[in-house]
Formats: structure tokens, C-alpha cells, sequence
């Protein structure tokens, strides 16, 4: 109750959009799972590493692992059903270091099933009432552009780059899921962040129907900075430079907002009309680099209030 009175803004909209992938978009979905079905992530699908690396050289598919993780953080109510699609096999076999919901997932795309019913499926069985919606259900690589002219294939490789890429791009082109641009088209809030900015956040930016709704969005679009330093190139990029790139990707200067933590100081963006900076203590006491669920949710709520007093 005591989230709900302090967070009325969110509750009187009728559809929220998350935008990311892996633990931050998790968190994210998880602090907002109050709004139920009036929520939707729309979650990155580029992922080459660890189990879903592995399932993607020997199967093929789209990545599962942040789906999963997305599905896993959401759950309002803990079971046998969700300890098992959590489940992570250890030992030295050959299935040791697999992640049991990754491998559910793959059976149900194996049989044909469509992806994004294959998530429904595991969101029914989990009692998860809010939407995830992989970006694309086709295939899809991350791959990055030196300043050489080299190109960089797969997250992994990308995230050990000692150097800043110069774009970013998706191969092979791929379609947006067909629900993630009608849920992007009903939305009245967009949220983009935390997360891993080259791997997480930049792949959906990437698409080109995304894109095109994030442009003609008359909604706010906030983006909520990370709390710990990244452990890959985007490290070397400051807050705004962060922004900078997600608007030159999308071809617009699309972010009204930025949320970020205390230790932050307010930084000029390259537009004419400067997003709404707010900045607040945000870490969990448990764990510091990751944001309070409660503490999330009232900045959120406190920068749209903003938003209404200015007749956004």
C-alpha cells in the first residue's frame, strides 16, 4: 500500500513500457510489477554468452537469457514452478552451467512454437501478469564498427572492447516483434534503462520500427541511469554522451528525462530542449549497484509530476 500512495502517478496510467535487457531491465519490470498487465518490457534479444551462448551455437534461435531473467524477477509469487525454471544445472557435464528456463524455452521454439507464445506460456505457468515481449523473433547478432573499420560480432566480443565503438548495428535486419510496437504505440510512459548500455539498452534502439514509434511518441521517455560502472567500453562514456548516442540512433532527440543517483552531477545534453534531470539516492541498502525497488518507483512518479506541471 505504502508503494501504491506514493507512486499515484504510475498507478492512474494505463501502460507503461520498459525498454532493456539482462538485470537491469529485471529490476526495473520488478519494481513496477504492481501494474500488472498494465506493463509491458520489451526486452533485447542479442545475447551470445554463457548458457545462452552455448543453446544459440548448438540450436540456433533468438537469445533467451534475459527473457528469462525478466520472467524470473517479475514473479510476485515464489513456487516450485519458478525455483525450477531458475534452476542451473552445476558439475562438469555436458548440460553443467545451463539455466533450466533457457532450455524450456528452447524446446518450445523448437517445436515450432512462436516465441512470444512460448514466453506466454512460461508467464502463465509463472503467474506473471505483466507483458514480455522479445525485441524481434528472428535471429539477431549485436556487431560494432571500429574506428578502423573493423567490425566486432557478439556482445561477448563487444563488451570486452577496450576501445568505443563508432555505431552499433543489428545483423542480420531484423522486424520488431509486432506486440512491442503496438505496445510502444498505447504507451503513456517509456522507460529506457538500466542496463549494460552497448548490450542491453542500444540492441531494441537498433530497430527500426522501434525507432520510428519512439520518434512519434507523444508520451514522456525517461532514462534511468545505472548505478554501478559498467565493466565494458560504455564505462568511458559520460551520462550525456549515453543520451547523446541513444538520440542519434533514433534520429530524434527523444528523451524528456533522466533519472539518475546522487553522485551524479547535472550534464548538458546536445539539444536544444534539455530532458528533466532528477537525482536521488536510488541504491538498495542490500546491494549498492542495484536500485531500490520503492526508491525507483517514487523518482519515476516524482518526474512525471514534473511533467504535469508543465503541461507535457
Amino acid at each position: 500500500m505504502l508503494l501504491q500512495q506514493n507512486t499515484i502517478p504510475l498507478t492512474n496510467l494505463k501502460h507503461i513500457v520498459a525498454i532493456g535487457g539482462g538485470h537491469g531491465l529485471g529490476r526495473m519490470l520488478s519494481a513496477l510489477n504492481f501494474m500488472q498487465e498494465k506493463l509491458t518490457g520489451i526486452v533485447t534479444t542479442t545475447d551470445n554468452g554463457g548458457s545462452t551462448g552455448r543453446i544459440r551455437d548448438d540450436y540456433g534461435g533468438i537469445a533467451w537469457g534475459d527473457l528469462r531473467n525478466c520472467l524470473n524477477q517479475i514473479i510476485t509469487e515464489p513456487s516450485t514452478a519458478s525455483t525450477l525454471f531458475e534452476y542451473r544445472f552445476s558439475g562438469t557435464g555436458e548440460l553443467a552451467g545451463h539455466n533450466l528456463g533457457n532450455l524450456m524455452l528452447t524446446a518450445l521454439e523448437n517445436m515450432q512454437i512462436r516465441p512470444l507464445e512460448g514466453v506466454n506460456l512460461i508467464r502463465d505457468l509463472l503467474k506473471v501478469k505483466s507483458f514480455i515481449i522479445p525485441m524481434s523473433e528472428t535471429p539477431v547478432h549485436l556487431v560494432a564498427q571500429l574506428s578502423s573499420g573493423q567490425q566486432i560480432l557478439g556482445e561477448v566480443n563487444i563488451d570486452n572492447l577496450e576501445e568505443l565503438p563508432q555505431s552499433l548495428a543489428l545483423t542480420p535486419l531484423v522486424s520488431a516483434t509486432p506486440e512491442a510496437i503496438t505496445a510502444l504505440q498505447q504507451a503513456e510512459l517509456i522507460l529506457i534503462g538500466p542496463g549494460s548500455f552497448f548490450t542491453s539498452i542500444m540492441p531494441p534502439l537498433l530497430l527500426k520500427e522501434v525507432q520510428q514509434c519512439l520518434r512519434q511518441a507523444q508520451c514522456p521517455k525517461i532514462f534511468i541511469d545505472n548505478l554501478g560502472v559498467e565493466h565494458s567500453p560504455a564505462a568511458k562514456l559520460s551520462l550525456a554522451q549515453r543520451i547523446n548516442w541513444i538520440n542519434h540512433n533514433v534520429g530524434q532527440n527523444i528523451i524528456d528525462g533522466v533519472i539518475t543517483s546522487t553522485e551524479q552531477k547535472e550534464q548538458r545534453i546536445d539539444a536544444e530542449q534539455q530532458p528533466q534531470w532528477l537525482t536521488r539516492k536510488l541504491n538498495a541498502d542490500d546491494v549498492p549497484y542495484r536500485h531500490d525497488r520503492h526508491l525507483l518507483c517514487q523518482a519515476i512518479a516524482e518526474l512525471l509530476e514534473r511533467f504535469k506541471q508543465n503541461d507535457f
